[in-house]
């Protein structure tokens, strides 16, 4: 999972980059990058935090009324600064490329690019292979024909014969030089992707495609929707837009997105994030009444920041007072994307500080997002007892987790996941709890889809009902994937 945004404007893009950035650093802290463009690529990357990459210095070399950028969470490749986005090459034509998701069948697609076509790939990113197959179906054309309309002809049959080829998730942002802005979305839309348009007074249009709506109210864009399916949009040098729905196959978006993983101001696929939240609340407190009728805590604390909106209306239906019992340092990074569990758990106490006042000799109802390995959880329900609670309850808003994702979120292989190893009343004790409630599946799709909006019948939703959408991912397929990724890591 990473943030991705492209930019085409009237006038120089990389400070709105820097902000549209800023914006989605949620979406990944490991690593950011930018790359702008004239006639010539302006690059910047860096490892870390957006603001300790980019500075006024460095920006404003970055020229050109085009760009695109890229905040890492890494679920592919390594950690070096070979392994930043956005990639670009020079020829042919120039084209770079930033992506938010992941190939199922990168091993199968490097080796063909590696043995088959004899070509040396530069980073250990599954993103390469894209901006290589782009760049090899676009190679054909000359930058001074100005046919528009052959172009995006010739644009929407290279991507379909990257759809034809490529099994996983991909959300792209890409630019040719001496051509414009492209983005396009995997036929099953699992990975989010917007737009939105800021009119000028000289009636031309400004354009921005991004993981999130999140930059865009800062940055004066109107949300237009989202990319469907199988779309792709370009924007040429003149700023006129094309877009067309090339291939769509069963729409699919991540339901993680909606759970953890999108800003809660965020709206994805025609459904409020915040109001998703509200509603997986909601039907968690429903559910908790039916399961424990008897079981009444005194308050409700969410697992900050992003079960916060959830335990808001949990405790509004059960009729109990809400309180921010654990404090949140905002400056401590978010312990699910950090690259290793180490650094998880040590950082739970750096991050949470409990409320004593709001704990002690009462009943305590934690509502956290997810639980994953139940390490992170179980630390919060320690400090949660050494505070003095009398009795401690723990909802999760998402179902147990029992698969690991292959699509671009970090959840890890079955023996690292809790849920798949150990019944209730072990995750229970394991976490130390008195009750433990996890949502069902048919709540969560419930709190997503109510409104039925872009008709999201059932998110993809594999790493809890082992249901793939793409890739052939039967059993055997998973054990090599999971071999695969435990050599990444090393």
């Amino acid at each position: 999972m990473c943030g991705i945004v492209g930019i085409a404007s009237h006038e120089s893009v990389a400070a709105e980059l820097y902000d549209s950035l800023i914006h989605l650093q949620h979406r990944g802290q490991d690593a950011a990058g930018m790359v702008t463009c004239d006639t010539r690529f302006y690059p910047k990357h860096g490892l870390g935090l957006v603001r300790e990459i980019f500075s006024p210095e460095n920006i404003l070399p970055l020229k050109g009324n085009m760009g695109i950028a890229h905040t890492r969470y890494p679920t592919a490749g390594g950690y070096s600064e070979a392994d930043i986005q956005p990639l670009w090459l020079g020829s042919p034509r120039g084209i770079a490329l930033a992506h938010n998701g992941n190939l199922v069948n990168y091993p199968a697609l490097a080796e063909d690019i590696r043995y088959r076509q004899h070509r040396h790939l530069n980073s250990s990113l599954d993103s390469e292979a894209l901006l290589l197959m782009l760049a090899d179906n676009l190679a054909t054309g000359s930058y001074a024909d100005n046919n528009e309309e052959a172009f995006f002809e010739q644009l929407c049959l290279a991507i379909k014969n990257i759809f034809d080829r490529v099994e996983g998730s991909y959300s792209v942002v890409s630019m040719v030089i001496g051509k414009g802005l492209v983005a396009f979305r995997d036929p099953h839309g699992i990975r989010p992707l917007v737009w939105g348009e800021r009119q000028n007074k000289n009636g031309t249009s400004d354009y921005i495609f991004a993981s999130e709506t999140t930059p865009f109210y800062a940055l004066g864009f109107e949300p237009r929707g989202d990319l469907q399916a199988g779309e792709v949009a370009y924007v040429n040098q003149a700023g006129k837009l094309f877009r067309r729905v090339i291939e769509t196959r069963e729409f699919r978006p991540c339901v993680f997105e909606y759970v953890y993983f999108a800003r809660p101001d965020a709206t994805l696929d025609g459904v409020s994030v915040y109001r998703a939240r509200l509603r997986m609340g909601q039907n968690l407190a429903r559910a908790w009444k039916k399961t424990y009728p008897d079981v009444v805590p005194d308050v409700v604390i969410p697992a900050p920041f992003t079960a916060n909106t959830a335990a808001l209306s949990f405790a509004h239906e059960l009729g109990v007072r809400y309180s921010e019992g654990l404090y949140k340092n905002p400056f401590i990074g978010r312990t699910f994307i950090m690259p290793n569990q180490k650094a998880r758990s040590q950082s739970v106490r750096y991050k949470l500080t409990p409320q004593r006042t709001e704990i002690e000799n009462k009943k305590v109802l934690v509502v956290d997002d997810s639980i994953v390995r139940g390490t992170t959880s179980r630390e919060i329900i320690k400090m949660i007892r050494e505070f003095g609670a009398k009795e401690i309850s723990l909802v999760s808003t998402c179902p147990p987790i029992k698969n690991p994702c292959f699509y671009g979120i970090d959840i890890p292989s079955r023996r690292e996941l809790i849920a798949a190893q150990d019944t209730l009343e072990q995750i229970r004790d394991f976490i130390g709890v008195d009750y433990l409630l996890y949502q069902s599946q048919d709540d969560l799709v419930e709190a997503v889809t109510r409104r039925g909006e872009h008709h999201i019948e059932r998110p993809c939703m594999a790493c809890m009902d082992g249901k793939y959408i793409c890739g052939n991912i039967d059993e055997a397929k998973m054990k090599q994937l999971e071999d695969e990724r435990g050599k990444v890591r090393g």
